[in-house]
Parts: structure tokens; C-alpha cells; sequence
């Protein structure tokens, strides 16, 4: 697949739809969200479902990071052939083929992996006798998320036994305590009760594995719109902040946080006007260029608006009482994207340009990798 653009070039010369990366912002939120999360005394395990590239993933490790997270074995493969040397699967893993690969992949890096349920464990434990490795455990808990996760401290320790029993080849690393759902809650009131609501549930989880006689060295979560709360929460060890390297036009709708860094927008999406009538362009991006889970995309183009989106096509309309900024045929508008992740899942590069120009190329490595 050859890329949209070469170094050097101009962002006018870039072929669309592209995915734009402005690096001079890449590098302001990495060094603000590191730092912080650094200068509160708490480990950075950079999410790599958002971004899905190698490249990033280098940068953020080398930013600080311990290593990163990611959802599926796919991804986990893909980061450490890059070179990545600690990798959470954030995620519960199941079936056999799967987790084959995992315990092969634990051969070669220090590999984590979540769990909800004992035939969890009893599933990965057979795949570690049949292929070897060592694999690293945490236990998720249900701190608001209503999606994966045990509910119940009793249902903690009764996990903890059964990873116990499976000792030497899987050990209790501590627990996955994410509350997702507070991240795009959008005042910094509702994101600090959220999560502490989840710090009531993660101190229960840790308080009875503790009680039981097990150490629980690690609890992690927090994502990009909430892992302040939970580094000066005094509970978590880690967080996994993932798009605060791209952002998007969700994230951006938050109201902002006075204690927190101010983000920089990164990630935009460049297309070029294919059709135009009075009051109306048409771009050359739909569906398979942008998710739209969270939104249409918003065109960065005064006087614009995004009013329809169909598999190849993006329809622009302009705002009621406005004054538009002229656009015709074969000019380019940049959009933020809704939502990052699945937007990036879409294309196969990332352009890097800086000062106006293409100065790098970044592969959306794991672009695809679902299982």
C-alpha cells in the first residue's frame, strides 16, 4: 500500500482522505500527560488501542511509559515485535487458538492479561502447560463500567485462589480497576465522583485480597479524562491514558479540568472538495475514513458544518447566519474526528508534518489485528 504523501512534501500535496498527525502537538501532550502522571509518583502504561502504531508506542516508552496496554493478542504480537517489552492485554482473552499465541508471545516479553471468571484462568492455564511461558494476571473489577468485571470482593479472592493454584506459570499481579464510562463525562465534578466511586470499589477488592493473604502490587486504570483523579487518589499504582497522543472532537467537548494539562488537538483527518453547489461541498471521506459512533466529524473550515456521510462521502452545509469561508473544487478541509480510535483503525498511515510539512510517515501497524 503505497502512503499518501513523502517527506518533504507540502500538507497541500498530501493525497486524501489522509490521517494528519501534527507532531509539534504529539510532542506538548506527551510531555504534559508523562509529567504529570510522573511528578504524582505513579507508573505510565500508555493504552496502544488508540493509536495502534509501533512508532507512537516507541515514543511514549521512551517518554517514560512502562510499556503499554492494548485489547486484543493481535495488537500485544504486534508491539512486541516492534520492540515493546511489557504488554498488558487489557482485556479478557478466549479461545484456545488465542491464547496459544499469548503464551507463546509470554515467551518473549512480560505479558499481562485480564480476568473475570475461573474458566478464564482455567483456559489459560492449559494453554501455558501445553506451550510454556509465564503470564501475569490481574483480576477486573466493575468500578461503574457495567461491562467486564467481577461485582463482589468475594468473587476477587476466589479468583485470586484459582490463579494461585496455577503458580509458577501465572501469577497475581494486582487489579484492572477502569472506569471507562467517566471519561467522557462532561464536567469535572461528574469525572471526580465517578471515579471516586471507583476508588471505593477498587480499596474494597484490595482490602479483601489483602485479607486473604495475597499482595495486590498493582491497580490500574484511568483513562484521558480522568487519570488525574486517579493519581491523586492514593490507591492506583499505574493509569492507561490512550488518546490524550491524538484527541478528538468527544474528548474536546469535555469541559476541562483547572488541575489537569491542557491537550492540544493532533489527530485530523485532511480531505479534499470534490463536488460544490451553493451553500454546499462535498468532501472525499465518509464512512471509511471516520467513525461516527461519537459524532460527524467537525470540519475545521468557518462558517461550515458537517450534514451527511455515506460510504465515500462527507456533505459540508453551511451554518445558518454565518459568513462561510469560500471553498471549491479540489481545496482541502481538515476534520477532527469524533472518536480516535476506530477512526485510525480505518487507514493504514499516519502523515506526521510539522511547520507545514511532511517530515514522517507512521504505519498503522495494528490496524485490523480484532483477534
Amino acid at each position: 500500500m503505497t502512503p499518501p504523501a513523502r517527506i518533504g512534501d507540502p500538507i497541500a500535496q498530501v493525497d486524501t482522505p489522509a490521517l494528519l498527525l501534527d507532531l509539534d502537538a504529539f510532542e506538548a501532550n506527551l510531555q504534559a500527560v508523562h509529567g504529570a502522571v510522573a511528578g504524582a509518583g505513579l507508573a505510565l502504561r500508555a493504552h496502544g488501542k488508540a493509536h495502534k502504531c509501533v512508532e507512537i508506542a516507541r515514543r511514549q516508552v521512551a517518554a517514560g511509559a512502562i510499556g503499554v496496554c492494548c485489547q486484543k493478542v493481535g495488537e500485544a504480537e504486534i508491539f512486541v515485535d516492534g520492540g515493546i517489552r511489557d504488554v498488558l492485554v487489557s482485556n479478557q482473552v478466549i479461545g484456545a487458538t488465542k491464547l496459544a499465541r499469548l503464551a507463546r508471545l509470554s515467551q518473549r516479553a512480560t505479558v499481562g492479561v485480564c480476568v473475570d471468571h475461573p474458566a478464564q484462568i482455567e483456559a489459560l492455564a492449559k494453554a501455558l502447560r501445553e506451550e510454556g511461558g509465564r503470564i501475569e494476571v490481574l483480576i477486573e473489577v466493575d468500578v461503574g463500567s457495567a461491562r467486564c468485571g467481577v461485582v463482589t470482593p468475594a468473587e476477587v479472592v476466589d479468583l485470586a485462589r484459582a490463579i494461585q493454584a496455577h503458580a509458577p506459570m501465572m501469577t497475581l499481579r494486582g487489579l484492572q480497576a477502569y472506569q471507562g464510562s467517566a471519561q467522557h463525562k462532561r464536567t469535572p465534578q461528574a469525572r471526580r465522583e465517578a471515579i471516586a466511586q471507583a476508588c471505593e470499589k477498587a480499596a474494597a477488592a484490595r482490602d479483601a485480597l489483602q485479607a486473604a493473604g495475597f499482595a495486590c502490587p498493582v491497580i490500574t486504570g484511568g483513562g484521558t479524562g480522568t487519570y488525574g483523579h486517579e493519581a491523586a487518589s492514593g490507591l492506583y499504582t499505574e493509569v492507561q491514558p490512550g488518546s490524550y497522543v491524538l484527541m478528538d472532537a468527544d474528548y474536546f467537548a469535555n469541559e476541562p479540568d483547572p488541575q489537569a494539562p491542557v491537550l492540544r488537538p493532533v489527530l485530523e483527518v485532511l480531505c479534499q472538495v470534490i463536488s460544490v453547489r451553493p451553500g454546499q461541498v462535498v468532501l472525499d471521506g465518509g464512512l471509511k475514513a471516520f467513525a461516527v459512533d461519537s459524532g460527524l466529524p467537525v470540519p475545521l473550515a468557518d462558517g461550515w458544518r458537517s450534514a451527511s456521510i455515506s460510504d465515500e462521502h462527507l456533505v459540508l452545509r453551511t451554518k445558518p447566519e454565518a459568513t462561510p469561508r469560500a471553498i471549491g473544487i479540489g481545496d482541502h478541509v481538515r476534520l477532527l474526528t469524533g472518536h480516535c480510535d476506530p477512526t485510525v483503525n480505518l487507514h493504514d498511515w499516519l502523515v506526521v508534518h510539522r511547520g507545514g510539512r511532511v517530515v514522517d510517515v507512521w504505519r498503522v501497524d495494528a490496524r485490523g489485528a480484532l483477534f
